[in-house]
């Protein structure tokens, strides 16, 4: 079977620890809404008030294994998709394997003894989202992980990579590694800005990974602190966007294409010099339940068509469409089967 696994992504597994809460809480914590955010020691009691709440729920998630998440959904065929990235032996991490193998995912997991499963905390007030992470465990990935043979066959076998930023936080020699074979082999090579802290605190890793990377995703916050910590003194994200595009590549064999979401605002989309818009698919504010995930989602749906070479605009139809279906649930969650044409 051709698509067995074709999509292979690396990040940082989280459960998430989702619940609506208040502008209170969000004060008491010092949050701000829709930002992301690594957990400080005066976050950490907010997990066990979190896990109090009578309308908690936990989901198997962090930025990478959503998206890969999403795209085996879209896909619908089973193992085409494999993720990597450190649990810990616990009963989170237990509920993480689970929850990734009924998703069809072939999940290889590096256990950690000692550390507990990493955590995020999706705090959700009026429809909007907020996370903090407290990594635990996913800080704990280790390249040696990555060279084992078991492993490294994933690798070999897929034709298409997936690494939030996020993970240069954790393991930048393993996106060093799935990069640089990925130029070798002209496989494709794809990541996402993930955070203004990532473009601001670990522009370095960041850039050295840049060459390498053939799809840059992102939104429109992230894409404006790009350009400010590069010094571009613009704000405007189709010029931001064709200017990542335009970054110096690694490997000549694919060009790069930069596709930036706006939230209810059309996509944009840079390459060959040119920028495109396409627009989402709007929906009605009552229906919103929370935007935890959409980003993610965007790129599992954008991820499952660019597998099969469909052109860029299917490629976006499918990001807006599982968007679309993710901020209608509570957390990155899905349907039994998408109905995307």
């Amino acid at each position: 079977m051709a698509y067995e696994g074709i999509l292979l992504g690396m990040g940082n597994p989280l459960l998430d620890i989702s619940a609506v809460v208040d502008e209170e809480f969000l004060k008491k914590y010092d949050i701000k809404l829709n930002n992301a955010i690594l957990a400080e020691e005066k976050h950490l009691p907010m997990y066990e008030e979190m896990a109090a709440k009578s309308n908690v729920e936990y989901i198997a998630g962090g930025a990478t294994q959503n998206s890969i998440k999403v795209a085996q959904w879209m896909l619908q065929i089973p193992g085409a998709t494999g993720y990597m990235g450190c649990i810990g032996k616990d009963k989170f991490g237990e509920e993480m394997k689970k929850n990734s193998k009924a998703a069809g995912v072939n999940v290889h997991y590096l256990e950690d003894e000692s550390t507990p499963t990493g955590t995020c905390a999706v705090c959700v007030v009026g429809g909007e989202r907020s996370l903090i992470a407290n990594l635990s465990a996913a800080n704990c990935y280790k390249s040696e992980h990555l060279k084992k043979p078991e492993n490294w066959a994933l690798v070999e076998k897929a034709k298409y990579f997936y690494i939030a930023g996020f993970f240069l936080t954790v393991s930048p020699d393993s996106i060093q590694l799935v990069a640089e074979h990925a130029a070798a082999k002209n496989k494709v090579f794809t990541m996402n800005l993930s955070a203004p802290f990532i473009c601001e605190f670990f522009k370095d890793a960041q850039v050295k990974a840049l060459p390498y990377v053939d799809f840059v995703f992102g939104n429109e916050t992230e894409a404006r602190t790009f350009s400010k910590v590069h010094g571009w003194e613009t704000d405007d994200v189709a010029e931001i966007a064709l200017k990542i595009s335009q970054w110096p590549k690694a490997s000549g064999t694919h060009k790069r294409i930069t596709v930036i979401t706006q939230g209810a605002d059309p996509v944009v989309v840079a390459e060959d010099g040119k920028v495109k818009q396409f627009p989402v698919i709007l929906l009605p504010k009552e229906k919103l339940v929370d935007t935890n995930g959409a980003g993610d989602a965007f790129v599992g749906g954008f991820l499952s068509q660019l597998v099969f070479e469909k052109s860029i605009e299917d490629c976006v139809k499918a990001g807006c469409y599982a968007s679309n279906v993710i901020i209608q649930r509570s957390g990155c969650t899905y349907p039994e089967k998408p109905e995307f044409k």
